[in-house]
C-alpha cells in the first residue's frame, strides 16, 4: 500500500525540485490534477529529461528530409511526388508485464505514429530481445510477445516484413521489445501534430477511454521493476483492438485526402495531456478541453483518470467548424466514434473543463508540459573495471563443430506467426540482410521500378565492450544490410535502450553511444529522423547491457532483378569481401563462454563505405549468386546461416584458427561467386581497393573448415531452424 503520508508529487514520481518548478510557472500551488498532467508529460518516456541534451549532437538535416526528430515520425522525400514516414518505439516495460498485450499496443501505437503523418503504413519490423532460453518466464514473454505482434498486426493488415529476434541473460526480467512502421504517403498529404487557427475545434477520435493504461508507458517506462510487482502494475498496460485501429487508419487518411484536417495527433503516450499539451504548444496556441465530453466505457472515471489514460486506437484531430459535419459523417461511414471535446483559443493556456461552460479543473501553460520540462545533465562516469573476463585468452575449443551449431538459432519461427506477404510489396522479407519493398505510389498504386529496404540491428556485446564504438558498428553494420539488397542508406531512426539514467555508468554509456551514433550516421550521409530513448530497462536493480538498436532505410534504385539473399549454389566458389581484422571481444562465441570482454576490431569509415558501394553495385549488376554480412558469430556463423539456407554444403580452407572462424570485424561480406565471374568479382574489388580473400567452396552435404570442422548439412539445419520451436511450443503461440 502506498504511504498515505507522502506527498501527492512524490507519489506521482515528481521530485520536490519539479514541484517547486511547477508551482512556480504557475505562480500557485498546483492542483491534483495539474500535478498528475505534469507527472506524466515530464516523465523520462515523454520528456526526454535525462536524454534530450546528448540527443542534440545528432545529424537530422539533409536535402530529402522533409521532417526530422520531434514530430509523431520522421518523413523523407523518396522521389516521383512520394514520402517515406518510419519511426520506431520501444513497449519494454509493458511487455515485461503483460507480453500479449504490451506488444500488441506497441504495435498499434508505431502504426498510430505513421498514419498521424497522413502516410499510409505499409511494413512493420521487430525487433526483439529476451532472457535466455532456458529460462521459463523469459520462454513465456518470448511466447507472448511473438503473439502479441502477430495477433495485432495480423489483424490490421499491416505486414511484419523483417525484424531481430535474440536471447541473452541480460534481458531476463526486462525484455525489449522495439516496434519500427513505414509508411508512404502522396508529399502533398503530409500533416503536422499541431493546432492552429482560434476557433477550430478539437474532435477526439477513435476508442472510447477506459482505465486501461491510466499512466501507462509514461509510468512503466519511468521505472526499473522486479516481477514481485507485476500484479500491481498490469492495470497499466492498455488494451488494443486491431478492429478499432485498421477503422481509424482508414477513417482518418479520408479525413487527411478531402483536407478536413489541419492537425492531428496519436494518443499515445500520456494520452489525452500529450495530445492537447503537444498540438498546442506546437502551434503557439492554447486549448480549452471538456473533460466531461470524452466518450468513456467506464463509469465514474475522474478527471485524472481521462486525462493520463493511454487507451489505445485514439486520435485528436484539429478541424475548421464549417468541416465539422462532413468529419463526422466520415467517421459514421467506418465506425469510428468522433466527438468534439476541444477549443483552440488565443493566449496558450491549456485549460481542463468540466463541461465548456463549466468548472476550470486545469489551467496550465501548454508549453509547459510540452516544451519547459526539466533538462538533466545526469553525472556521468565510466565503468571502473573493463568488461570482462577476454575471449582472445580463452584456450582454443575442444570441438569446434559443437561450438558452431551451438551458436545457431535462426529466427524462422517467429517469423512463421507473421502475414509477411500483405498488399504484395514484400520482394525480400523475413531472414535476409534486409527487407524489400516494392515502392509504388500511394495514390494510383503504379509501381516506380524502384524499391525501399529497411534493416533493423543492435549488438548489445559490441555496446557493453565499448558503447561509443559498438554503436557505430551497429550503423555500419545496418548500412552494410542494405547493401547485400542493393540499397543505399537515406535516414536513420534509433532506439536507444538503456538501464536506469540515475546510474553514472548508464548515462556514461548513453553518451557515449549517442556520439558513436553520430560520427557513424555522419560519416555514412544518412540523418537520424526520429527515434525513441527507453531508460530504467533494469530487473532486481541489474541494468541490462547498453542496446541502441537502429533502423535504417534505404533506396533501391533500380529494381530489376530480386537480390541474392543468404544462399549458397553447389559448385560455386566462396569469396570474403572485405578485411581480415577481426576480435574477439565482445562477441558472440566469447559471450558463449563467459568471456564477454576485450578490444573491438577496429572500424575504418572509408573503407566500409568502399566495401558497401562495392557490394551494393555487385547486386545490382547480378555479379553475385549469394550474399551475407558477416556480424554476430563471424564467418562461422555466416556461412552456416547460409549453409542452412541452402541446404547446400560448403569447404573453407582459408580459415587458420577458432579467431578467424569466430571472431567478429565490421566491413566484411561472404559471397558465393559463379567461376565464370569470379575474375570480374575481384577485380571490382581491387579497383575500389578493397580487400578480398578466396576461402572455398560451396559442394556437398557438409560443412567442412579444414583443420577445424566437420559437420553435416543436416546437423547445421537442424541446430538453426529447430531450436526455437523445440523451446517455444512446435510453433504454436500461447496467449
Amino acid at each position: 500500500m502506498p504511504d498515505v503520508s507522502e506527498p501527492l508529487h512524490r507519489a506521482l514520481g515528481l521530485t520536490d525540485d519539479e514541484a517547486e518548478q511547477i508551482d512556480s510557472i504557475l505562480g500557485r500551488q498546483a492542483n491534483g490534477l495539474e500535478l498528475a498532467m505534469y507527472s506524466v508529460m515530464w516523465s523520462e518516456h515523454c520528456s526526454y529529461k535525462s536524454s534530450r541534451i546528448h540527443l542534440k549532437r545528432l545529424p537530422t538535416e539533409a536535402p530529402w528530409v522533409l521532417v526530422g526528430p520531434g514530430e509523431n515520425a520522421g518523413v523523407v522525400d523518396v522521389g516521383d511526388g512520394i514520402a517515406a514516414a518510419i519511426r520506431i518505439e520501444s513497449h519494454n516495460h509493458p511487455s515485461a508485464i503483460e507480453p500479449y498485450q504490451g506488444a500488441a499496443t506497441g504495435v498499434g501505437g508505431i502504426l498510430r505514429d505513421i498514419f498521424t503523418m497522413g502516410a499510409r503504413p505499409i511494413a512493420l519490423m521487430d525487433p526483439l530481445r529476451f532472457g535466455p532460453l532456458d529460462d521459463a518466464r523469459s520462454r513465456w514473454i518470448a511466447e507472448g510477445v511473438v503473439s502479441g505482434v502477430s495477433g495485432y498486426g495480423n489483424a490490421v493488415g499491416v505486414p511484419t516484413v523483417g525484424g531481430e529476434v535474440v536471447f541473452d541473460r541480460t534481458y531476463q526480467g526486462n525484455p525489449l521489445v522495439n516496434v519500427l512502421c513505414l509508411g508512404i504517403l502522396p508529399t502533398e498529404r503530409l500533416v503536422l501534430g499541431q493546432a492552429s487557427g482560434v476557433g477550430n475545434l478539437a474532435v477526439l477520435l477513435g476508442s472510447s477511454t477506459g482505465r486501461d493504461g491510466i499512466g501507462g508507458v509514461s509510468v512503466l517506462a519511468s521505472a526499473g521493476f522486479s516481477a514481485e510487482d507485476d500484479g500491481d502494475k498490469r492495470p497499466s498496460v492498455q488494451v488494443g483492438d486491431p478492429y478499432e485501429e485498421k477503422r481509424l487508419i482508414e477513417a482518418c487518411l479520408q479525413l487527411l485526402d478531402e483536407g478536413l484536417v489541419v492537425g492531428i495527433q496519436d494518443l499515445g503516450g500520456a494520452g489525452l495531456t500529450c495530445a492537447t499539451s503537444e498540438t498546442a504548444s506546437r502551434g503557439g496556441v492554447g486549448m480549452d478541453v471538456d473533460v466531461s465530453a470524452v466518450h468513456r466505457r467506464e463509469p465514474g472515471m475522474a478527471a485524472h483518470e481521462v486525462m493520463t489514460s493511454e487507451s489505445q486506437e485514439r486520435m485528436l484531430a484539429i478541424v475548421e467548424p464549417e468541416g465539422l459535419d462532413r468529419v463526422l459523417a466520415i467517421c459514421e461511414r467506418w465506425e469510428v466514434a468522433s466527438t468534439v471535446i476541444g477549443r483552440v483559443t488565443a493566449g496558450g493556456a491549456l485549460r481542463i473543463l468540466d463541461g465548456f461552460d463549466g468548472e476550470v479543473l486545469a489551467d496550465v501553460p501548454a508549453a509547459s508540459l510540452h516544451e519547459d520540462a526539466p533538462l538533466y545533465d545526469r553525472p556521468r562516469t565510466a565503468p571502473a573495471e573493463p568488461r570482462g573476463p577476454m575471449a582472445d585468452g580463452l584456450a582454443p575449443p575442444v570441438d569446434t563443430g559443437a561450438d558452431l551449431l551451438d551458436l545457431l538459432i535462426g529466427p524462422a519461427w517467429v517469423y512463421r506467426q507473421y502475414d509477411h506477404q500483405l498488399f504484395l510489396n514484400t520482394v525480400v522479407g523475413p531472414g535476409d540482410d534486409a527487407s524489400v519493398l516494392k515502392l509504388r505510389h500511394p495514390t494510383t498504386g503504379a509501381e516506380t521500378g524502384r524499391a525501399l529496404a529497411m534493416t533493423t540491428d543492435g549488438n548489445h556485446r559490441w555496446c557493453a565492450v565499448d558503447p561509443r564504438g559498438g554503436t557505430a558498428r551497429v550503423v555500419a553494420e545496418s548500412v552494410l544490410n542494405l547493401a547485400c539488397v542493393g540499397a543505399r542508406p537515406l535516414a536513420v531512426v534509433n532506439c536507444l535502450n538503456f538501464g536506469n539514467p540515475e546510474h553514472p555508468e548508464v548515462m556514461w554509456q548513453l553518451s557515449e553511444a549517442i556520439d558513436g551514433l553520430a560520427e557513424a550516421c555522419e560519416a555514412f550521409g544518412a540523418p537520424v529522423i526520429g527515434g525513441n530513448v527507453s531508460l530504467y530497462n533494469e530487473s532486481a536493480g541489474t541494468d541490462i547491457d547498453p542496446t541502441p538498436v537502429i533502423g535504417l532505410l534505404g533506396m533501391v534504385d533500380d529494381l530489376d532483378r530480386r537480390p541474392p539473399g543468404a544462399t549458397l549454389v553447389d559448385g560455386h566458389r566462396l569469396v570474403l569481401i572485405g578485411p581480415d581484422d577481426v576480435s574477439l571481444g565482445g562477441s558472440l562465441w566469447g559471450s558463449a563462454h563467459d568471456a564477454p570482454g576485450g578490444i573491438l576490431a577496429p572500424l575504418d569509415f572509408g573503407l566500409h563505405q568502399r566495401v558497401a558501394d562495392l557490394i551494393r553495385a555487385l547486386v545490382a549488376d547480378g555479379m553475385v549468386d549469394g550474399v551475407h554480412d558477416l556480424s554476430a558469430g563471424g564467418l562461422g556463423v555466416a556461412v552456416a546461416e547460409m549453409v542452412a539456407r541452402s541446404g547446400v554444403g560448403a569447404h573453407l580452407a582459408r580459415v587458420p584458427d577458432h579467431r578467424a572462424l569466430f571472431g567478429e570485424g565490421p566491413s566484411r561480406v561472404l559471397c558465393c561467386v559463379d567461376p565464370e565471374r569470379l575474375t570480374d568479382v575481384l577485380a571490382a574489388a581491387e579497383a575500389v581497393a578493397v580487400p578480398t580473400t578466396r576461402i572455398g567452396l560451396a559442394t556437398g552435404d557438409r560443412l567442412i573448415v579444414k583443420g577445424l570442422l566437420d559437420v553435416a548439412v543436416d546437423d547445421v539445419r537442424h541446430a538453426h531452424e529447430d531450436r526455437l520451436p523445440e523451446a517455444l511450443g512446435a510453433g504454436t503461440t500461447n496467449r
